[in-house]
C-alpha cells in the first residue's frame, strides 16, 4: 500500500511539474526585433524602432539619393548594429542606428 501512494505522488509531483513548465515557457520567449531600427539627425531620433525599408524611406528623403543604397545601409545597421551615417545636411548628419 505504501508503495502505491509514493507512486501516486510521484506521478501527480511529476504531472505537476510538466504542467507548470509548459506555463511558463511563454513568460520566458524572447522577442526578436530583427528588421528594426532607428533615423537620427545628429542624437535626436525622427523614427524609432521602423522598419528597415520605411527606415530608408525617411534618410532618403531627408539626404535627396536613392532610396536603394540607404535600404543596403538599413540592412548592414541591423545585421551589425553600427551606427550609418547617410550624408551630412546643413542640420546635421542623417544616422541609421540599430533599435
Amino acid at each position: 500500500m505504501r508503495a502505491l501512494k509514493m507512486a501516486t505522488a510521484s506521478v501527480a509531483l511529476a504531472g505537476s511539474l510538466f504542467v507548470s513548465g509548459l506555463a511558463a515557457a511563454p513568460a520566458d520567449a524572447v522577442v526578436n526585433q530583427a528588421g528594426l531600427i532607428n533615423v537620427a539627425l545628429n542624437d535626436v531620433n525622427i523614427a524609432n524602432d521602423v522598419n528597415v525599408g520605411v527606415a530608408a524611406e525617411i534618410a532618403a528623403q531627408l539626404c535627396n539619393v536613392k532610396v536603394g543604397p540607404v535600404a543596403i545601409l538599413g540592412q548592414a545597421v541591423d545585421t551589425t548594429g553600427t551606427t550609418k551615417t547617410v550624408c551630412q545636411t546643413s542640420q546635421g548628419a542623417i544616422k541609421l542606428t540599430q533599435a
